[in-house]
């Protein structure tokens, strides 16, 4: 095995993480600057003629209240087998959605939060966070088919029901067949062996995460003039929300995908496209942009776990 000078490893850290961070200012600076489809001069107009102290720091604190139901989501699911405070879960939760913001749907966070673990629990810190992005998962699902439901969309809904019911038919058929060692038998086993209450917060605080995201949505139509029924707006953005996060995207791109989604629903319903495209960027840039400006210190401060580290964590 070759060995690498202590110094080369600090060099080699260092620019990975300005690579990482310089990137995501990058591409955030990039698509806020350069998206067609935003009119900052409407904005500007629109946004002194409504600003409220109050009202931004309701906005604000959602926002807060959004990323703070993950971290303690994160802070749950690793009781499992580590007790960590808010804080070290508030830089793990930060840190890896910084580093994970240029990969598909998010996958890089898997490994940015197994980096702040000890080589040993890699596989237990990736399931864990399989089934702590899963439950939110089956939330934007069950909530996304109820509104498909209540705006008329009932064969979309009836399709969602039978495809969901086909996959645990056909999961619990096939639970026993092993594909390299691992099984959707022994997936469910690992999945009971952490204890129920973990798991009944974990929906809990989910389930509190995903109302705290879509009524941030809402409020921010209503500010916006857009002055619909409460259950429509709702059930149009948990459809929204549903199928754009059924797309393929990056996290720098999400505001796109989601935006493109929206603007067709909410077409439907006769909401102006650039309210629809400025509610979606913001939303963007309040639950992801912001989040990794604050990650991004947390990258910046991330040490390597030396071996040294590593065994006096184990002991």
């Amino acid at each position: 095995m070759i060995s690498i000078p202590h110094k080369t490893k600090q060099f080699l850290v260092l620019l990975i993480k300005l690579l990482v961070v310089g990137a995501a200012f990058y591409f955030i600076y990039d698509q806020l600057a350069h998206n067609d489809q935003l009119d900052w001069d409407k904005f500007l107009v629109l946004f002194r003629k409504k600003q409220s102290v109050l009202g931004i720091s309701f906005i604000l604190l959602l926002s807060i209240l959004n990323r703070f139901f993950e971290i303690l989501k994160w802070q749950n699911l690793v009781s499992y087998f580590d007790k960590i405070s808010v804080s070290e879960a508030t830089k793990q939760v930060l840190g890896a959605l910084t580093a994970g913001i240029f990969t598909p749907n998010g996958v890089g966070e898997y490994a940015g939060k197994a980096i702040f673990f000890s080589k040993k629990e890699t596989k237990k810190i990736i399931f864990l966070n399989l089934i702590c992005n899963g439950i939110q998962m089956i939330l934007t699902v069950v909530f996304g088919a109820f509104g498909l439901w209540f705006l008329g969309y009932t064969f979309w809904f009836l399709v969602i029901v039978g495809m969901t019911l086909g996959f645990w038919l056909l999961a619990f058929g096939l639970k026993g067949i092993k594909i390299k060692g691992y099984s959707i038998a022994k997936l469910i086993q690992k999945i009971n062996e952490i204890p129920k209450p973990i798991h009944q917060k974990n929906i809990f605080l989910g389930t509190c995460r995903y109302l705290v995201f879509s009524h941030q949505y809402y409020f921010l139509f209503v500010a916006f003039d857009v002055h619909l029924p409460y259950f429509i707006l709702m059930a149009t953005i948990a459809t929204v929300y549903f199928l754009a996060s059924s797309l393929p995207s990056f996290q720098f791109l999400d505001f796109a995908v989601k935006g493109s989604v929206a603007v067709y629903f909410f077409g439907i319903l006769g909401v102006n496209q650039w309210i629809v495209v400025f509610v979606t960027t913001l939303m963007w840039f309040l639950n992801v942009v912001l989040p990794v400006i604050i990650g991004s210190y947390y990258v910046f401060n991330f040490k390597i776990l030396t071996p040294t580290l590593a065994k006096a964590d184990e002991t």
